[in-house]
């Protein structure tokens, strides 16, 4: 198996201002796009984002749902579900909901996607857990066969990225990134 290290690109950013196929949203199971991460895609990508959540409705945790990009920069937005409105992110449900969101960038033949740190936010979920968990992810999808050319990381503050960072370093010099 190729080494994948490439492919995945962590930067310090706001997601919002990506231009990607899709960007992902750090969602609760109903689509409501509150605050956090999903409050800047409603301000930013229009209402229009979370009337198309609406006509899909609720999804299960783990579970991941696409949209349109709105007036984003991203032709798309996928939503990851990790949690229910008002609770904690499971690691179980930042697994899946990433597997999900990776799945479906690539059964839409999507060349780009950025996610932020899911589930750290209101969510409360340990950053350095949810590098792991990602990353790990991102890896296991990149090494079958996919439409996804480049996976973005994209951090709010230095402190975040810099997790990012070491968790993805340790992980290549462990082999992980190459199987």
């Amino acid at each position: 198996m190729p080494d994948v290290s490439a492919r995945i690109i962590l930067i310090r950013g706001d997601l919002t201002e990506m231009d990607v196929d899709a960007i992902v949203n750090a969602a609760n199971n109903d689509l409501q796009l509150g605050g956090g991460v999903a409050g800047a895609i409603r301000r930013k990508g229009g209402a229009g984002i979370q009337r198309e959540c609406n006509a899909i409705g609720s999804i299960p945790v783990g579970g991941a749902a696409i949209t349109s990009g709105g007036e984003l920069k991203a032709r798309h937005v996928i939503h990851a579900a990790s949690m229910q409105l008002g609770r904690a992110t499971t690691a179980r449900a930042l697994r899946a909901s990433t597997a999900h969101a990776l799945r479906i960038a690539a059964q839409n033949k999507l060349k780009t996607i950025a996610f932020p740190a899911v589930g750290t936010g209101i969510a409360g979920f340990p950053m350095h857990e949810c590098a792991e968990t990602m990353l790990a992810e991102a890896v296991k999808h990149l090494h079958g066969p996919t439409s996804l050319e480049r996976v973005y990381f994209v951090l709010f503050d230095a402190s975040s990225l810099a997790t990012f960072e070491q968790t993805w370093e340790k992980m290549k010099e462990e082999g992980i990134a190459a199987y």
